[in-house]
């Protein structure tokens, strides 16, 4: 299998993540960890439901990988994530060890792989992650934009309630 299709076939795992943190309305952000071919790790946004403010995607799919292999170093891990990673977890991507981080969207607001940062590039991080970003783009867009015009519809109802 070309990489490519490799690359497509985990983001669509990724994505069913995602929609695990929809049915819960936690923002739609869903990744895996891969490790020659097998997934090693999984996980979804949760910082609600878990009263949590690191229970990100990719911080959940890091920790089941890491006990998974019993080691904190993912070496020659891949780590496929529906959305851009934030600071917090492009630092644990790093600390890690990923080999390559695979996104499918941009995040604007907060992603720092290339939206608002490139933190990835800094010359003191003493690891460096290979990027590919764009992986089933529309996929992963429309979930999140779903999400957002349905608790943008919601805040307009209880607002209409409220006042009406």
């Amino acid at each position: 299998m070309s990489q490519e299709l490799q690359d497509e076939h985990f983001m669509a795992l990724a994505i069913q993540q995602a929609k695990k943190a929809d049915a819960l309305n936690e923002v739609p952000v869903g990744a895996v960890v891969v490790l020659d071919g097998e997934v090693i790790g999984e996980g979804y946004n949760q910082p609600i439901s878990g009263c949590d403010p690191t229970a990100h995607a990719e911080v959940m799919a890091l920790r089941q990988a890491a006990k998974n292999v019993s080691n904190y170093r993912l070496v020659n891990a891949d780590l496929y994530v529906t959305i851009e990673p934030c600071t917090m977890c492009a630092g644990a991507i790093v600390h890690s060890r990923i080999r390559r981080l695979v996104y499918g969207a941009t995040e604007p607001k907060a992603g720092v792989i290339e939206s608002q940062q490139t933190i990835l590039t800094q010359s003191y991080f003493n690891h460096r992650v290979e990027v590919v970003s764009g992986i089933l783009l529309d996929q992963c867009t429309d979930i999140v934009q779903a999400f957002f015009r349905r608790r943008r519809a919601e805040k307009k109802q209880a607002k209409r309630t409220k006042n009406g």
